[in-house]
């Protein structure tokens, strides 16, 4: 029986050491060289897809600031409505030519002012809207062709 315990541990330490030999031979063979096309294509995928992220999240950022221009305006406009009416009352209690009512006449073409520049920041906004939407399709489609590049180039 000694022997025999000895012959099994014999047996089972040189296959060991024949696995810890394959792995490590395994291990220090050069691996193959990808294609430099693959490789290539593979960046570019990668590049596409940053775009895609960075311009999906400048299209958010403009609907936000869309939304916030058209509050504003809104605001603009509530806020003329109502120097508006102080204005008119103004007028009647006072008469047109009184302090209060060339304090509500600036007060109005103060918001006039507001709400025009909030008018030009909208449209450059929805500019700056439409711009991102199209960089995001060029960028789509880059990404789309690229696959496809990378797709022939390992079938080569």
């Amino acid at each position: 029986m000694n022997g025999l315990n000895l012959l099994k541990r014999g047996i089972t330490a040189f296959a060991f050491s024949g696995l810890l030999a394959a792995g490590a031979w395994a291990q220090a063979t050069t691996p193959t060289t990808a294609d430099p096309d693959v490789v290539k294509d593979t960046k570019d995928i990668r590049q596409d897809k940053r775009d895609i992220h960075q311009d999906t999240r400048d299209i958010r950022q403009d609907r936000r600031d869309v939304r916030s221009d058209t509050k504003d305006i809104v605001g603009d406009r509530k806020d003329l409505a109502t120097d508006k009416a102080e204005y008119r009352e103004d007028m009647k209690e006072y008469g047109a030519n009184s302090p209060q009512a060339q304090a509500e006449r600036k007060d109005m073409n103060g918001d006039m002012k507001d709400m025009h520049s909030d008018k030009k920041d909208l449209v450059a906004d929805k500019k700056d809207l439409h711009h991102d939407v199209k960089d995001r399709r060029h960028d789509r489609r880059d990404l789309h062709k690229d696959r496809k590049d990378r797709r022939t180039d390992l079938r080569k």
